[in-house]
């Protein structure tokens, strides 16, 4: 009986050590082999990591429906709409640290002033002109518009998620950002608190 326990668990200790070779090896060779997405695979990857990551919830202008807020697809990802009304709000809640959006979530007071969303359309007026690696530091780093030593995006940005995506990952972003109709939509200025 000792024999045959004693070979049972030698046979299932073999077999454990030869299938974590073979697992071993496989995954090394799938490390090396990453897949190259072609740029049409590139845009739809960056049109899913848009639309999973909430970009349309804030840039995206919305109009009341049986559901709630529902996307304006003509308006899909310009931003607060210039021709709206500006963001009204009651300073005795933002100064006690709350915080208010508008009814199309497309602007937001708080402690910080009031933000608008920005326009994430390749237009002129959203990011027609700026590089790949402006926005990369504009949605890794929180920097405006991209730009070295301009001040910081405002809240509800959450950029700070954003910090550890794959270059690929803000390569699609981009990519499918810039394949989308551009919306000219100057949006305004952020509004400092003491201006409220």
């Amino acid at each position: 009986m000792k024999k045959f326990t004693f070979l049972f668990v030698f046979g299932v200790l073999a077999l454990a050590l030869l299938n974590s070779s073979c697992t071993n090896n496989s995954s090394t060779k799938d490390k090396g082999a990453e897949k190259v997405l072609s740029e049409a695979e590139l845009v739809k990857h960056g049109e899913y990591l848009v639309k999973s990551m909430g970009c349309h919830d804030c840039h995206s202008p919305k109009t009341m429906g049986p559901n709630g807020p529902e996307i304006i697809p003509e308006l899909m990802l310009s931003g607060f709409q210039a021709n709206y009304p500006p963001m009204v709000t009651d300073t005795s809640l933002t100064n006690k640290g709350y915080g208010i959006f508008n009814p199309d979530l497309t602007a937001a007071a708080g402690p910080w002033g009031v933000s608008y969303a920005a326009n994430l359309t390749p237009d002129v007026t959203g990011i027609g002109t700026w590089t790949e690696e402006q926005f990369k530091r504009a949605l890794t780093e929180g920097k405006f518009k991209g730009i070295e030593g301009s001040r910081m995006l405002l809240p509800p940005m959450p950029w700070f998620n954003f910090t550890e995506l794959k270059d690929e990952d803000v390569k699609a972003i981009f990519l499918y950002l810039k394949s989308i109709p551009p919306i000219r939509n100057v949006v305004p200025a952020p509004v400092a608190p003491e201006n409220m």
